[in-house]
């Protein structure tokens, strides 16, 4: 029998755990689209305009399609009038329309908890970087609040929003058999839940997405949003996966045991030591390699790639002291040149410390040459670049 102790031990109390306020209701800004607490004076006759007769949109909704423009200003009057949800009407900034609207619904501040639903795009609004930045925006609002939780449930027959859920980085937790009756219907309800912990890394995701860099001239995507939300991976036969904010501890405590032995030689603190992880998840790509003991435990690598519209760039590389001798490094550096190549990019970019040859000699047997150096008040720096072109 596991002990009160060790349960406890196990479950810490939340250090500087406050609940949040209600979030307020108020206009959100994007670069695509504009949230602005529904008012049916003013978004009713866009929104009728472009969902009346598209009754199939109201499939999985609670309500039945409202069926005249009077009908639909009583259901967003409903809305704006319903305590305990902040409901949202989607303005597009391209025509200063408004062509759908949702809510932030299910929040309980006592526990750190808000939903995004009764999501409702009209055809014209669907699979747009509107649609897209929406759901961001959300997201952005009520963790930026100190909410803990960012919360998607739909009825599990709904593939579309099953699909959507996962693109925008939500991950599956369960089914709620027989939850709810919906229309005179069972409805099982499939949960899905992005944490606090795990929000830069899908915010990063979500901004590398909706780019100008990432749409060609037609307003065609270059790359897909899961492919940006991509959380796990194999390096051959090395499982991935990407750090959180939950993994900060597990990589200083890698770095630290791997860039000490360098810094004998460098005679300067490492870059990759010295730097703040916290920033490092929310602006870069870090894959790391578990332990033995599993997420929980010790790393035995990490590979930060910084991915920026000019230039893909190995920022550092970590092999923990114990796990030498597996060619962990190798199999990073071969995923970082994949990872590129997946993403467009005809080159990786590094840099280490001048006076670390047998590591630059590493990276020239991998195929990087010598691009130039960079001198800093405290060392140099040897840049090198990786070719992925068949004609370079």
């Amino acid at each position: 029998m596991t002990s009160i102790s060790a349960v406890t031990a196990a479950n810490p109390l939340l250090e500087g755990w406050t609940a949040p306020p209600f979030p307020p209701a108020r206009v959100l800004e994007g670069r695509y689209c504009r949230l602005e607490p529904i008012d049916p004076a003013r978004h009713l006759d866009d929104i009728w305009a472009v969902n009346a007769g598209n009754d199939h949109i109201w499939q999985w909704m609670p309500a039945h399609p409202p069926q005249t423009r009077e009908a639909y200003g009583e259901l967003l009057a409903m809305m704006a009038a319903k305590p305990g949800i902040v409901p949202f009407a989607i303005i597009d900034k391209a025509d200063g329309r408004a062509k759908g609207h949702l809510w932030l619904m299910e929040i309980r501040p006592e526990h750190g908890v808000f939903e995004v639903g009764y999501i409702t795009y009209s055809p014209v609004l669907q699979r747009t970087r509107v649609a897209t930045e929406a759901i961001y925006l959300c997201g952005e609002y009520g963790f930026s609040l100190g909410y803990r939780r960012f919360e998607w449930k739909c009825n599990t027959l709904n593939a579309p929003s099953r699909r959507a859920a996962l693109r925008f980085g939500f991950q599956y937790e369960g089914l709620f058999r027989q939850h709810m009756v919906v229309k005179g219907r069972n409805r099982d309800t499939a949960w899905f839940s992005i944490l606090d912990s795990e929000w830069p890394v899908r915010a990063q995701g979500f901004q590398r997405w909706l780019a100008p860099e990432n749409f060609d001239a037609e307003g065609m995507q270059k790359h897909s949003l899961a492919s940006f939300n991509q959380s796990v991976a194999m390096a051959g036969s090395v499982p991935l996966r990407r750090a959180t904010m939950a993994d900060i501890a597990a990589l200083e405590a890698l770095k630290t045991a791997a860039y000490l032995p360098n810094e004998a030689i460098s005679g300067v603190p490492s870059l990759p030591r010295m730097a703040d992880y916290h920033s490092a998840v929310a602006q870069h790509e870090i894959w790391l390699v578990d332990g033995a003991a599993g997420p929980a435990g010790p790393l035995d690598a990490a590979l930060v790639l910084d991915i920026a519209p000019e230039a893909f760039t190995v920022w550092s590389i970590a092999v923990a002291p114990d796990a030498a001798g597996r060619k962990l490094g190798r199999a990073l550096m071969d995923f970082a040149d994949a990872r590129a190549a997946a993403l467009g990019y005809d080159a990786v970019l590094l840099y280490t410390n001048s006076r670390l040859a047998d590591r630059i000699a590493w990276y020239e047997r991998l195929g990087f040459r010598f691009s130039h150096h960079e001198e800093m008040a405290d060392r140099r720096l040897t840049h090198l670049r990786k070719s992925l072109s068949k004609s370079s």
